[in-house]
């Protein structure tokens, strides 16, 4: 005959083993995630995802490429998906318009007019004349702020004193190669593949910034999501950003890690050592709340220049174009 005990004994070492064979955890928490095939984004979602970062904070990340920005944008605005990467003045409009998107800040990498090596050039003013390649069309917010400075600066109106050209990123950089253009002014990882090849920045963006009344790094792009996405997933939310996180420390500090990206990168050597560094250089580290007030402060300057075909009627940033992380 079994005693009280032994059966109690049997029933906690047979409850034991039913917890061991179906562990008890909290599902993860799905984060759908489009954007651009060969975008920058996809070197950190990679590393993300090789890591387990995603797994390791509880979060079911889908990666969905799309071949386009506004082909990601239509997907996000329409809950295809829940989150993009785009930049905080498209993020303003859609606000402005009374639409609910935010941005938790992504890079505070931009661009910068390139020339060669060898080229005269030395000063915003040097551009009096030449030929620029620009990479987006007239209301690219680098190229305004370009031109902002230069007005203020020098007295020059850039795109009358200066024959501009516009194209496709890879378009324009293969122009400046080929001698074709005085200067270029390029996204970000463009500049550093032409740092690479001979080239050397005239003004970064991110200076033109800084003397427009920026104090310090403001985030070019940010991870796009609707608050109200935000509020109803506030776990899925916080757990991707710190996932985030920890891949952009990783790629801070080890150049292994580069080395294993090097062919989603499609670069090597001195490329890819200009690609890590930029990169690096563009890691948000500031609170976001003084990126807000930096940000409010730049748009006032590119509503002047840009008018309203940029910012539409609204004449400040709106309210929560920045996320701000509520307390847990």
């Amino acid at each position: 005959m079994i005693s009280r005990r032994e059966t109690l004994r049997l029933a906690a070492l047979g409850t034991a083993v039913l917890l061991d064979s179906h562990p008890i955890a909290s599902a993860a928490s799905k984060v759908r995630i489009g954007v651009l095939k060969f975008g920058t984004v996809s070197w950190e979602l990679d590393t993300l995802k090789h890591h387990g970062f995603d797994a390791a904070n509880r979060i079911d990340l889908d990666v969905i490429y799309f071949a386009g920005e506004d082909a990601t944008n239509v997907a996000m605005l329409a809950g295809a998906i829940d989150m993009i990467v785009t930049d905080w003045l498209w993020v303003s409009r859609q606000r402005s318009d009374g639409g609910d998107v935010t941005l938790a800040p992504y890079s505070t990498s931009v661009g910068a007019i390139m020339v060669k090596d060898a080229s005269p050039i030395r000063t915003i003013a040097d551009l009096k004349g030449k030929k620029i390649g620009v990479a987006g069309g007239a209301l690219d917010k680098s190229w305004l702020l370009i031109q902002a400075l230069a007005r203020r600066d020098h007295g020059l109106d850039l795109p009358s004193v200066s024959d501009v050209v516009f194209g496709a990123p890879p378009l324009i950089s293969q122009k400046a190669i080929q001698g074709e253009l005085d200067a270029a002014l390029n996204f970000w990882h463009f500049c550093a593949r032409l740092e690479a090849d001979g080239f050397r920045r005239l003004i970064g963006v991110g200076d033109a910034q800084m003397a427009l009344g920026a104090s310090g790094p403001v985030s070019a792009l940010g991870y796009v999501f609707h608050d109200k996405w935000a509020n109803d997933n506030p776990q899925a939310a916080r757990s991707f950003l710190k996932a985030s996180a920890q891949a952009k420390d990783l790629l801070a500090r080890s150049d292994e890690e580069w080395l294993r990206l090097a062919p989603v990168i499609r670069a090597e050597g001195r490329e890819l050592a200009k690609l890590r560094d930029r990169y690096r250089e563009g890691i948000p580290r500031r609170p976001v709340a003084e990126e807000a007030v930096d940000a409010g402060r730049l748009y006032r300057v590119l509503a002047r220049i840009g008018g309203e075909k940029l910012v539409g009627s609204a004449s400040e940033m709106a309210p929560g174009t920045f996320w701000q992380e509520p307390p847990q």
